[in-house]
């Protein structure tokens, strides 16, 4: 079955085409960051209009590279939740015109459900059940990956996601956006002991997380040393941050898997390109005898073959969507309190 994929839930305008979930035949990402950056963030109506300019072509070259034509697709998937809304109007509106037009089915993809798939890429013997932690700019959430598309949130941020918190410190430290990149760069040279940052537990909720109070810290660390005019340690600092995020995630994971009785896990996401936490989920994994699936760097941003080899499973599962489907700004996974 072939499909062609959209994804505009934030700053990338992506289009692919799957074979069956498992096979990408093109995988087209075309970035905005250089718009952004000069405003330290995303700017939504910058990022909407950009995306419109640019989700035909892209269509077109997926096509292309695949070697295909329009006539050979089967199905046209896209994200249409969570992320920014008038992003992800421009994708959902073009994939519905492309669906009516190709007289093909409209699948719809939860954002989060494809980064969990885009493990099921880089390992095709991948399958559920398996515990995933899908953490990125918007999003920090830890999954039970009970079915294809059967996941239940068993944790999640409290606050701020794991990515923006990167984000935001590169940015008061001048690193540039997106700040994963760089402060993971300067990290490798840094001693993540150097500065005392606070990991937070929600109290009652094992598996749940909290960054807004480590985003703070580190923010403050940086105030009061440019204020005494003391030296900062730059390479230390990043060290020491991309450490504290890491503990904030990889046992709680983990954890999560003996409770829920799995003996795999996964990453997914933006933030799972951090060589940090990449190395101390390897560690972590190997002492409790998990098995740990990491997809390739460029499979951890957004991107739209994800979204179509998710979309394979949920044709699958009769999720298909009419001309009349919305995109949402923000739409939860189901939740569970515990096994079972």
């Amino acid at each position: 079955m072939l499909i062609l994929a959209f994804e505009t839930s934030c700053d990338e305008t992506a289009a692919a085409v799957t074979r069956n979930g498992r096979e990408v035949l093109s995988n087209r990402v075309l970035s905005q960051t250089d718009l952004h950056e000069v405003y330290g963030g995303v700017v939504p109506e910058i990022a909407s209009r950009r995306h419109a300019e640019a989700i035909s072509r892209l269509a077109d070259l997926a096509v292309s590279d695949a070697g295909i034509t329009k006539k050979d697709i089967d199905a046209v998937a896209v994200t249409c939740t969570p992320g920014l809304i008038g992003a992800l109007l421009v994708g959902v509106s073009f994939a519905k015109a492309a669906a009516m037009a190709l007289g093909v089915p409209l699948i719809p993809v939860h954002h989060i459900c494809g980064h969990v798939a885009a493990n099921y890429i880089a390992y095709p013997e991948l399958e559920p059940p398996f515990i995933c932690l899908a953490v990125s700019g918007g999003n920090t959430i830890l999954a039970d990956v009970r079915d294809y598309t059967d996941m239940r949130v068993i944790g999640s941020t409290a606050d701020d996601a794991a990515g923006e918190c990167f984000d935001k410190i590169a940015r008061v430290l001048g690193l540039g956006y997106p700040g994963g990149g760089p402060i993971d760069e300067a990290a490798k040279n840094g001693d993540d002991k150097k500065y005392r940052l606070p990991r937070a537990a929600v109290k009652g909720r094992p598996f749940d997380m909290s960054f807004s109070g480590l985003k703070t810290a580190v923010i403050n660390l940086i105030r009061e040393t440019e204020q005494k005019q003391e030296a900062l340690d730059l390479p230390s600092l990043c060290a020491s941050f991309c450490a504290a995020v890491s503990d904030s995630l990889v046992p709680g994971t983990v954890s999560a898997a003996g409770e829920f009785g799995r003996d795999k896990i996964a990453v997914a996401g933006g933030v799972a390109a951090n060589s940090r936490i990449r190395r101390d989920f390897e560690t972590a994994a190997e002492r409790a005898g998990l098995k740990l699936y990491v997809p390739p760097l460029k499979l951890c941003g957004d991107n739209a073959a994800m979204i179509g080899c998710q979309g394979y499973y949920e044709y699958l599962a009769g999720n298909v969507a009419g001309l009349d489907l919305n995109a949402a700004a923000k739409t939860g996974l189901r939740p569970v309190s515990g096994p079972g």
